[in-house]
């Protein structure tokens, strides 16, 4: 009766999918069952357009937060990953990505008070890069946390639960840990490799960041990687994202490719001949949405609106937890008052300052435990008030 009562209401604001006193599956089935097929399909890239008949905004899905909100103006700028790998000190992680959040959430609010909606203006972060340092000739080693899985993992775990909060119902931001899987490669030739490692190597070494991120972190969303995987590319490959990700694991959050990667199955992996067979690949292993439109040939519909009917709607129950519809859903610090404010100017010269110090003591863990002044112990993924207020 509730769902029928709002229904009848005028306005696209009245519909049961806007109603933040319905549960939440309720709703999310409500949106997709109103929208059309050609609706549906123009949510599987990273640019996902208005739907206006619905009221539902444009957004798009392509943020960065490795060390900083990035492509969205002035930021707080913190050590890079590697950098903050060197601090060992899982307390400080959880307390550099709480700010972090708590600064992208303000500037969501502004970017939507100025109609911003595009690439860096949302609230879902391509972030943690948790691939294991391996090669020197990977052009990307800055962004990760090194060489080893058990540093990788227990550092990770604290950025995802900074970024995403500790409420049991709303996401303060969504993290997307990358790059699924095994894509410590050479860099000129990430988009072509084949990485063939024996299952030891790859329980032991390249996925155990990952299984403690979804297992234990509950993170929201995973990246697939540009490089293939036994053969099948990451962002089409049953054993990664079917047998491994939502079957071992138990995964049930939203697989978005990397930019571009799409558009590899078929032009560089050349494991299919044409763009609709690619994305049909990526759809039916469960990657959604697709990051850069690769798939999409200039001039033309493309293929994903073809094959829409094939896949259900995906990332729609992680966008409406972290970005639409629900009041309630809108506190945790993102007010204007929370980002780049002054309180927060010690802590990444502090960051800073412990990537670059030797190495002095550890914990019961093995972890270096340094906290700097002031910002306090812990770092177990459970902040205080006072932590999600902005006071660091």
């Amino acid at each position: 009766h509730a769902l029928l009562g709002w229904a009848c209401r005028s306005g696209p604001g009245r519909l049961p999918f806007r109603n933040p006193s319905l549960p939440l599956e309720t709703r999310v089935a409500d949106l997709i069952g109103r929208m059309t097929l050609e609706e549906k399909a123009s949510q599987l890239g990273n640019e996902s357009p208005a739907i206006p008949r619905l009221g539902v905004p444009a957004y798009d899905w392509w943020s960065e937060a490795l060390h900083g909100v990035a492509r969205a103006g002035r930021a707080t700028v913190f050590p890079q990953a590697i950098g903050l790998a060197a601090t060992w000190d899982t307390a400080l992680m959880f307390q550099v990505a709480t700010a972090i959040s708590l600064e992208a959430r303000a500037k969501y609010q502004e970017s939507q008070r100025l109609g911003d909606r595009w690439i860096g203006a949302g609230r879902s972060f391509f972030s943690p890069n948790i691939n294991i340092f391996r090669d020197p000739r990977w052009g990307r080693t800055e962004e990760t946390y090194g060489e080893d899985p058990y540093l990788t993992g227990n550092l990770a775990i604290q950025f995802v639960s900074g970024l995403e909060g500790n409420d049991p119902t709303y996401l303060k931001t969504v993290s997307t840990v990358k790059h699924f899987a095994v894509h410590s490669g050479p860099e000129p030739s990430r988009h072509t490799f084949d990485a063939r490692v024996s299952e030891s190597d790859l329980r032991e070494t390249y996925l155990p960041a990952f299984r403690q991120l979804v297992t234990e972190g509950r993170a929201a969303s995973v990246m697939c990687a540009y490089n293939s995987f036994r053969g099948q590319p990451a962002c089409g490959n049953d054993e990664l994202l079917g047998k491994i990700l939502r079957g071992q694991w138990g995964f049930g959050g939203y697989v978005v490719s990397d930019c571009g990667a799409v558009q590899d199955i078929y032009t560089s992996h050349k494991t299919r001949a044409t763009p609709v067979e690619g994305a049909a690949l990526a759809l039916e292993a469960g990657t959604h949405p697709e990051c850069g439109g690769g798939s999409w040939a200039p001039g033309s519909p493309g293929p994903f609106p073809q094959l829409a009917h094939a896949r259900r709607g995906g990332p729609a129950a992680a966008r409406d937890r972290a970005t639409h519809n629900d009041p309630r859903g809108e506190g945790g610090g993102n007010g204007r008052r929370d980002g780049c404010g002054t309180s927060r100017r010690p802590l990444p010269r502090a960051a800073g300052e412990f990537a670059s110090a030797p190495l002095t003591g550890t914990g019961n863990s093995g972890m270096c435990r340094r906290c700097p002044a002031g910002t306090g112990e812990g770092g177990t993924g459970k902040n205080t008030r006072n932590d999600r207020e902005g006071h660091p």
